[in-house]
């Protein structure tokens, strides 16, 4: 999958989701995917930029996710995301998922 692919299908999510609040970069095999919520709708871009909330992935489990095959929760206690910095943000990207 690639990098405009990723991005692409987040700005679909987000533009129908409420604004997170914050920025969440989601790692994805290195590249930086940032969703800035802090205004008043939510923004998708390729970046590297600092975040409220990163969450580290590889393509196939973002895959996964995206498609409902694993459940997030298992995921993250399986090692298989990452998250650091703010847990409530992390606790939104459900409704960018869905």
């Amino acid at each position: 999958m690639s990098l405009e692919n990723m991005v692409s299908q987040f700005e679909k999510r987000a533009a129908n989701a409420s604004p997170i609040g914050g920025t969440i970069k989601f790692e994805v095999d290195g590249q930086g995917i940032l969703i800035d919520g802090t205004g008043d709708t939510n923004t998708v871009a390729a970046s590297n930029a600092e975040a409220d909330c990163t969450i580290s992935l590889t393509a196939e489990v973002l895959q996964k996710l995206r498609d409902g095959d694993i459940n997030p929760m298992m995921a993250v206690m399986g090692g298989q995301i990452k998250i650091s910095g703010d847990m409530g943000l992390a606790m939104k990207v459900q409704s960018l998922m869905g």
